[in-house]
């Protein structure tokens, strides 16, 4: 039977994981239905048409697949024939130790490949609740903006209350605007990382008085207005705005986006007290983000405070810090362990919407789900992947791995994976610890997907 043959299973959202689960499920042989509601309706964030479209140049952070968590993910999807990832590493740009791209440009990647595909139909349009009965194969991947009509719907479906929370955007510099009589160019510790020299950060100092300002400044400055309804809504605390973590002491921007180790002041040659970093944000490095900066200031109120930074006096903003609302399910409740629907089997969920946390890990859950869904639709035997892999951790974390109870938005860690104490009857040191579960899940991956292969043959 050929994949023309094949009844369709359709993905909603195509975002970084309704395209990677459409990919998936066309390079499976299975022909797909992606829909994407935008430009027919918009969104608070995207600004684009185009399929999984970015907010934030470096989403992909860490590419070191030996000592950190989503650096390793990055490494399985690659060996899994990713899209995001393929399209991603062929628009990366310099960024010290992290993997960065054009958002722009890695868009238009994603969107021309999947249009090219002859297993792959989209359409713009927008699924107002849950898709019609004759469906029977469904991946919901309508991410942390989904509709309030979907929204609703999967509430009354499930039984459930959704929760909810807010995504704070940073702002966006013109690097011509910059200083650099006042900022310098440098990686935390000179780290080279992909595409990058070891100078891929500008950096503007702050001496003590300075950062006792600019912290009063964060915290007395006019936020945006909540409605009535979004005032009990948590944020996720990988995501903070800047000065609600500022709020929670006068020294926590100093040990978390401000921190100045790894870093000297040439004009000073000495470590700063405080530091703020730009991070570029397209490939031709005319514009730059700030790095955790996302906030919920007023307009007005950003360009005043962060013009307060040596460096960024006169600053242009091609982009202001933002808010929008992010709504995920209870999925360690409500999904089995293929990503399925307990109370609709037919409907499978991906993306942030499960409450993983992170662009990548929103793609690598798109791409188990379309793949889940691809082997269902064959009649082959899907096992997932082993939890002492990346991919294994987060779906063993999403569908029952995490406490229902209190369960919240989690990003990729080593603390989602299985301990690894000893190798080969010997005890690991700490320094060790990450780079041998990093292999060991590179081993396993290999064994998983030799397993899976032979499986549908």
């Amino acid at each position: 039977m050929t994949g023309k043959d094949i009844k369709p299973i359709h993905v909603v959202g195509g975002g970084m994981a309704g395209s990677e689960a459409a990919w998936q499920i066309a390079e499976a042989g299975v022909p797909v239905v992606l829909h994407e509601m935008r430009p027919v309706v918009k969104t608070d964030a995207h600004s684009t048409e185009g399929l999984a479209e970015l907010v934030c140049s470096n989403s992909f952070r860490s590419d070191d697949a030996m000592n950190n968590a989503v650096g390793l993910l990055h490494e399985e999807m690659r060996r899994l024939g990713s899209l995001i990832m393929s399209a991603g590493d062929a628009h990366k740009l310099p960024a010290g130790g992290a993997l960065a791209v054009d958002r722009d440009a890695f868009s238009q990647e994603v969107t021309r490949r999947l249009e090219a595909h002859p297993l792959v139909k989209i359409e713009r349009e927008e699924i107002g609740g849950i898709p019609p009965e004759d469906w029977d194969s469904v991946i919901l991947a309508t991410g942390p903006l989904t509709s309030p009509d979907l929204a609703g719907a999967i509430g009354k479906l499930t039984g459930e209350e959704y929760l909810a929370f807010f995504d704070a955007i940073a702002p966006i510099v013109y690097k011509d605007s910059i200083d650099f009589d006042k900022a310098w160019f440098q990686s935390r510790y000179d780290k080279v990382g992909p595409e990058g020299d070891g100078a891929d950060y500008i950096n503007c100092a702050l001496t003590q008085e300075g950062y006792e300002t600019f912290i009063t400044d964060l915290i007395e400055g006019e936020k945006t207005d909540f409605k009535e309804w979004e005032s009990s809504t948590p944020y996720f605390e990988g995501c903070l705005p800047i000065e609600v973590m500022a709020e929670r002491g006068r020294e926590t921007l100093r040990f978390g986006p401000m921190k100045p180790v790894g870093l000297q002041d040439p004009r000073s040659d000495s470590r700063p007290h405080a530091v703020v970093q730009l991070r570029q944000d397209n490939a031709l490095g005319t514009l730059y983000n700030i790095v955790g900066f996302q906030t919920k200031l007023k307009y007005a109120e950003q360009v005043r405070v962060f013009r307060s930074i040596p460096g960024l006096e006169n600053a242009e903003f091609a982009r202001l810090g933002g808010l929008h609302r992010n709504t995920f399910i209870n999925s360690p409740r409500l999904l089995d362990g293929s990503m399925r629907l307990k109370p609709s089997p037919r409907i499978r969920f991906a993306g942030q919407i499960t409450g993983v946390e992170g662009y990548v890990e929103s793609a690598a859950t798109g791409l188990l789900a379309g793949r889940f869904a691809a082997a269902e639709r064959r009649g082959d035997e899907m096992v997932p992947p082993p939890p002492t892999t990346a991919h294994g951790a987060l779906l063993s974390h999403i569908t029952g791995g995490a406490d229902a109870k209190t369960f919240q938005p989690m990003n990729v860690n080593f603390g989602l994976f299985p301990p690894l104490e000893k190798v080969e009857g010997k005890k690991i040191k700490k320094k060790e610890r990450k780079p041998a579960m990093a292999q060991r899940a590179l081993d396993d991956l290999a064994d998983w997907c030799a397993r899976s292969t032979s499986r549908a043959a």
